[in-house]
């Protein structure tokens, strides 16, 4: 139900619980929850959602006095709506009980697992899609199956647990920004499930599915002002509130356990045979010129997304990279013009509503570079075509990663790779010393760190960066002859 600002009553019945989803964050709440929300009030079904945050319990701690009900603000240019979430029945924190989170995913009620816990919750290899078996948390997990940690573990223990008790899979929708995320999370399920019990391996396989899906909604992080904000506006203190733009999208592989689904075409999602088409437009177009803007407009001083695309040379330079070097290597999906898809992305960006943060976005940057950035690049290599944008945009987040901004000044770099890429940047002035450095990360480059002409450019990028500064090399960029 949409709600006005000064009459927010308590939530009515909530639907019997048919979904898990793991990794509770304020994307989940503001974007597929209320997907969820808009097919039960069109088509009714028992689709309610218990969550669980697998680290924190600050979301549930967030939660739990408000009843699980939150505000989500929707922000458009010029105003505001508030709608009342009451979809979450209940939160559980993994760490505290991890049996019971079992059970409850166990469950014949529950016939859909979500997952949105972020790139490095998957514990992979970005550049070859395999399970990082030396992962702490994986580690852990092959040896306490019945109390796991990671995300991965979660599902295998519970789907174990669901064939020894005779009954069917639930269906694994990633929610993630991965390339075909469901075919991620299945390949990863299998091979940890096939070094504790191939015939369990063989049995999720055979039984279960992984759609893949795309999702779009940009969601900065609710700041104290925005509490206080929506306080003055409601007179209600919501601490579990999520902020997002109108525009919301989601794109959905239909291949569910047995067909058992919310109706969320009636909710406005697409319903497709094939994902691949609308997740590189997205990825590429969206999540590419964001992390771009993130490494280089914090790097020149800007602290949102709006701020850097005000600035006359970032906006030209996210226009240069749609048209000469991402758009050309995109295959559209059917009846999209990817050149208006890109003028609507600068629209969005340019609302002065969303304060997305750069440093939110720059986050995790080693395991976001290679479906957002490095892909692209190879394949414009393959078509013997220049990127120095994006390769620009490479040489941004190194310089990110370092610890520090042009001015000296320490950055809060989060990272799981944090610890290894501190510091390279300062240990290596050379910039083709300084490129094989970064380029011998394999876990991040992949096949790329052998390539001599991507190494020769990314060198480049690096010794402009010094020169030049961010902002100094995003417009020498914009100044060399177009191919």
């Amino acid at each position: 139900m949409r709600l006005s600002a000064r009459d927010l009553p308590r939530g009515g019945k909530r639907p019997v619980p048919g979904i898990i989803h793991l990794g509770l964050g304020a994307f989940f709440r503001a974007h597929v929850a209320t997907y969820l929300a808009d097919a039960i009030a069109e088509s009714g079904g028992d689709w309610g959602v218990i969550g669980a945050s697998l680290q924190s319990p600050a979301t549930r701690d967030k939660l739990a006095p408000q009843d699980n009900v939150y505000i989500a603000v929707e922000l458009g240019p010029k105003d505001r709506d508030y709608r009342l979430m009451d979809l979450i029945s209940d939160v559980v924190v993994a760490p505290e009980d991890p049996g019971h989170l079992i059970g409850l995913m166990a469950a014949p009620a529950i016939r859909l697992v979500t997952l949105t816990v972020t790139e490095k919750g998957y514990c992979h290899e970005p550049a070859t899609g395999r399970l990082m078996t030396d992962h702490p948390v994986i580690a852990h997990d092959f040896a306490h199956p019945d109390s796991p940690r990671s995300a991965i573990g979660f599902l295998v223990s519970a789907l174990d647990q669901r064939r020894r008790n005779g009954q069917r899979p639930f269906t694994m929708l990633s929610c993630d920004n991965l390339p075909e995320n469901g075919r991620v999370l299945r390949g990863l399920v299998l091979e940890f499930a096939g070094a504790l019990d191939p015939d369990l391996a063989r049995w999720i396989e055979t039984e279960a599915r992984f759609p893949c899906c795309m999702v779009d909604r940009i969601v900065p992080a609710t700041t104290e002002d925005d509490i206080a904000a929506v306080v003055e506006a409601t007179g209600r203190l919501d601490l579990a509130l999520v902020m997002h733009e109108p525009f919301r999208q989601w794109v959905i592989e239909d291949d569910f356990v047995d067909g058992d689904r919310p109706n969320l075409a009636a909710a406005g999602a697409e319903m497709v045979a094939d994902v691949s088409p609308f997740e590189a437009m997205k990825l590429r177009c969206l999540n590419g010129t964001h992390s771009t803007l993130a490494y280089l407009g914090y790097l020149a001083g800007h602290a949102t997304i709006h701020d850097a695309v005000s600035d006359p040379v970032f906006e030209r330079l996210c226009r240069r990279l749609w048209r000469d070097e991402i758009i050309p290597i995109l295959i559209p999906p059917q009846g999209t013009d990817l050149t208006a898809y890109a003028e609507a992305l600068l629209e969005r960006y340019r609302n002065p509503a969303i304060r997305h943060a750069t440093w939110q976005i720059a986050m995790d940057g080693s395991q976001k570079l290679p479906q957002r950035i490095l892909g692209t690049i190879a394949d414009n290599l393959r078509a013997e075509r220049p990127c120095p944008a994006l390769t620009l945009a490479v040489a941004g987040w190194m310089k990110y990663v370092s610890g520090y901004d042009e001015a000296g000044r320490e950055i809060d770099v989060r990272d799981p790779l944090a610890d290894r890429l501190r510091g390279i940047w300062q240990a290596h002035p050379d910039p083709e010393t300084r490129a094989d450095a970064y380029l011998a990360q394999g876990t991040v480059f992949g096949m790329l760190a052998g390539q001599p002409g991507f190494r020769a450019d990314l060198a480049r990028a690096c010794a402009e960066l010094d020169i030049y500064g961010a902002r100094g090399a995003a417009e020498r960029v914009r100044g060399r002859p177009l191919p």
